[in-house]
């Protein structure tokens, strides 16, 4: 999210690429990242959503709210979870990156970005990338998501490959004040059409700010005069 410029502090989260980690272990790596003494908002893309959501459900005190992009709360492919002991031998690295980036690009992909993405992939031990998706195909945040009380903005690519609009469907049936704004995308939003993402997310940044300084004015208002 560079694109976002200097206004904003970006942190980002990276997951061992070569150590295997179960949900309470990302869970846990993920929140030694959070700030502990200035607001802050938590971004999650793809499969990182249901572990932004769980962090939210947290209610930590200095959250002002949360996006989640190209993302779910429980398996976006149900009819694949009978499957699913199959992904433990599933050969992911030997995906043809024409493959890859059908996938996660589709017609946005540019020779740099195809190259990028391939790339990042490549770093990711087989071991790794097996048990992510077996994750993906048994979690369910959905009753962590109904405790959310920070704003929310779900960004959905219009073009994604990978999760379909029926996980936005059941993100919004859940948490209904959620914001949900579609972007002419593929499963690779904010890699593909940063600037786009950027003014969107800018802007929920900038109203999330304003309504949790006007609540700490209401809960506090002796210590604003």
């Amino acid at each position: 999210m560079h694109a976002l410029g200097a206004e904003f502090n970006i942190i980002v989260v990276r997951y061992p690429t070569d150590k295997t980690l179960n949900y309470r272990e990302l869970l846990a790596h993920a929140r030694r990242s959070l700030p502990t003494d200035e607001p802050y908002f938590i971004l999650g893309e793809s499969f990182s959503g249901p572990l932004a959501i769980s962090l939210a459900a947290e209610t930590p005190s200095h959250l002002c709210g949360v996006i989640l992009c190209a993302t779910f709360a429980r398996n976006p492919r149900p009819y694949l979870t009978p499957f699913k002991s199959l992904l433990a031998v599933a050969p992911v690295h030997w995906m043809p990156p024409a493959v890859l980036s059908w996938a996660l690009l589709g017609a946005f992909g540019t020779r740099m970005l195809r190259s990028d993405i391939a790339q990042a992939v490549g770093r990711v031990a087989p071991a790794v990338l097996r048990t992510r998706l077996q994750m993906v195909a048994s979690l369910d945040v959905s009753a962590q998501l109904s405790v959310l009380v920070v704003p929310c903005l779900y960004l959905q690519a219009t073009h994604d490959r990978l999760v379909p609009e029926s996980a936005a469907e059941h993100i919004k049936s859940i948490l209904p004040q959620v914001s949900l704004v579609r972007i002419n995308a593929p499963h690779c939003l904010l890699q593909t059409v940063p600037e786009n993402a950027a003014s969107v997310v800018s802007t929920f940044l900038r109203e999330s700010i304003l309504l949790k300084q006007a609540a700490d004015i209401r809960h506090n208002p002796m210590q604003f005069k």
